[in-house]
């Protein structure tokens, strides 16, 4: 295993309070000429141990792609959060777990990092097992904007209610959802609007239901304005399947089977039901209007 700089947590939404450790990691990791790396879960520890569900600001797959983009972080490792890792010691997860499996010559944790059974590992017996050791250790203080302390549980409120501006402020990037487009009911193509279908996750927050200014990223990097309807499209379904659906602006092609990156801009509207299908299309057709004006004025 090659030696590397390890950053700690589980970096739900992989917010600003997570991009100091990251940066911190791989600021690290150049300083040693070593791998810049993230040790985290396939699942919140807090589920298993309470057997309640957490809902996710992110999938693994988007937490990962957020923290190798935007912080330049070499590899991801997610353990499984199983019994066994449940009762691991923290000395046990330290020595054999970080070190010995995984390379680890300097560690990167947050102020309120606690690991193995029972919570017991802190960050204090963390910096003092390191110094023991003789491997580096950093500890990041906590991260805080307009006096409100950046963490996953209140950008997880902010997402479901629909507050993606000020959601994007807390995480230091747009909220984001990247999936494989699937075949939906081709409604669009009727009225002349065809959308790409989403679905979101098992395990992760629905924003909250309505019509979003949106911008979608495809594999060849390019990028396009879009309207993005969350919802169960009461108009044209008696279905209560949660669907993700986005109107690209000036784009024509196919790309279904291909996995794009959907990322959230502003809320438009709640989600409504038409009297009919032309009611629909001009309300549609509005949005998208709303959706020029937001990017002619707002280049991103």
């Amino acid at each position: 295993m090659k030696p590397s700089v390890i950053a700690l947590g589980f970096f739900d939404g992989v917010h600003r309070g997570h991009g100091a450790l990251l940066q911190k990691a791989a600021e690290r990791a150049r300083e040693l000429g070593v791998e810049s790396a993230v040790f985290t879960f396939d699942r919140p520890p807090k589920e298993v141990v309470t057997g309640k569900r957490v809902y996710l600001i992110n999938s693994a797959d988007d937490r990962r792609d957020l923290m190798e983009r935007l912080y330049g972080i070499d590899r991801v490792i997610f353990a499984p959060f199983d019994d066994n890792m449940m009762h691991c010691s923290w000395q046990d997860f330290l020595h054999e777990l970080l070190i010995r499996e995984n390379g680890a010559v300097h560690l990167v944790a947050g102020h309120d990092y606690r690991f193995g059974y029972k919570n017991e590992g802190t960050p204090q017996l963390l910096q003092e097992a390191c110094a023991q050791l003789g491997i580096g250790c950093d500890i990041i203080p906590k991260v805080e904007l307009e006096g409100i302390t950046v963490s996953s549980t209140y950008i997880r409120t902010l997402v479901e209610s629909g507050e993606v501006e000020r959601a994007a402020e807390f995480l230091g990037h747009r909220h984001c959802l990247s999936q494989i487009v699937r075949h939906g009911q081709h409604f669009g193509r009727t009225i002349g609007i065809p959308t790409v279908n989403l679905t979101v996750p098992e395990g992760v927050l629905v924003p909250r239901y309505g019509v979003y200014i949106t911008r979608v990223y495809l594999p060849d990097g390019r990028s396009f304005p879009g309207v993005t309807n969350v919802g169960v499209r009461p108009t044209v379904s008696q279905s209560d399947t949660v669907t993700v659906e986005t109107f690209l602006l000036d784009f024509d092609g196919d790309l279904y089977d291909r996995r794009i990156r959907l990322e959230f801009f502003r809320y438009l509207r709640g989600e409504q039901r038409f009297d009919s299908a032309e009611g629909l299309k001009n309300q549609i057709h509005r949005d998208i209007a709303c959706a020029r004006a937001y990017f002619a004025e707002n280049q991103h």
